[in-house]
């Protein structure tokens, strides 16, 4: 029923130069109210703040979760402020609904000990063990998000600076250090990659930093696959992700004194809010470390 204004919902968030993951599920969110709408025969502009609740709860009975709730909760408050912009609707309805109170969760990461252990499985002696190393180092050493580090070009490092140029969210450019352990792993495998196949431009003239075994540029599943099989490294056994990776890199520069502000500009977050999430795992660090050496802690 509401198809044309899904369209140019749409349209509206790629002119914002969101990912097209992103846009792809707003526009699956927005969907899921259009087939609702339709079974009930309702227009846009009948679309309230209560049609929007009985909404939420057929999600609910449907099996959703309280995050996903949350997730199509937002992409309807955006879609209904577009729709205000542009006068279809008086307000926006769903700016009345609250969002699921959801259970705070600590982000995963890893101990010093862990990531040391971790970067030491890779071997060096092959071109795909150089990548694999310089790849786990770069993402500890950086923070940087997979789909960042994906589509990195060699002309983004900086060598002698030890620095790299990052397209973030929302188109957003970065610079972000790295230290001598990345820097050396790097240039190991840079230095394997001479006369190979991948050291010419493409066809869009970019030279990719990290190649498959075919030659072209490593997608972000391919990360994900990659970084995953060298869980075996870690005690626990646990999943291991990018993002696990990033999550450390930001929870030991909190543990070793940097602050927030300057965390938030390495992790390329919009809003400190986000970063301050990183302020939970420190403080569960701390007390730890206050059991483990206050006399008085363990009585």
């Amino acid at each position: 029923m509401i198809e044309p204004e899904i369209q140019e919902f749409v349209a509206t968030l790629e002119q914002r130069a969101l990912s097209a993951h992103t846009v792809s599920n707003y526009r699956r969110d927005v969907e899921r109210l259009d087939r609702f709408m339709s079974a009930r025969k309702a227009a846009l502009g009948e679309v309230n703040h209560l049609f929007i609740r009985g909404f939420l709860n057929s999600l609910y009975l449907d099996g959703l979760g309280k995050s996903s709730v949350s997730r199509i909760l937002s992409a309807l408050r955006t879609f209904f402020d577009i729709m205000v912009r542009q006068r279809r609707v008086p307000t926006n309805p769903a700016r009345l609904v609250a969002s699921p109170r959801l259970p705070k969760r600590l982000p995963p990461n890893l101990s010093e000990l862990d990531v040391q252990s971790l970067l030491e499985v890779p071997g060096e002696n092959t071109l795909p063990g150089l990548r694999d190393r310089s790849i786990l180092e770069l993402l500890y050493a950086s923070g940087l998000r997979v789909s960042e580090l994906v589509g990195l070009d060699a002309d983004d490092v900086d060598w002698s600076e030890r620095l790299v140029r990052v397209l973030g969210k929302g188109k957003k450019e970065r610079i972000v250090p790295f230290g001598r352990f990345a820097a050396e792993a790097l240039e190991l495998y840079w230095s394997r990659r001479q006369g190979t196949q991948g050291t010419e431009p493409d066809s869009e003239g970019r030279i990719p930093l990290f190649l498959n075994l075919r030659g072209t540029r490593l997608t972000t599943r391919s990360v994900e696959r990659l970084v995953a099989k060298y869980r075996t490294a870690l005690e626990t056994g646990r999943p291991l992700t990018p993002h696990t990776l990033r999550h450390s890199f930001a929870t030991h520069l909190l543990e070793n004194g940097a602050d927030l502000r300057s965390i938030q500009e390495l992790l390329g977050h919009s809003s400190l809010s986000t970063t301050q999430k990183y302020t939970h795992a420190s403080l569960e660090h701390l007390r730890a470390e206050y059991r483990r050496s206050h006399p008085r802690a363990r009585a």
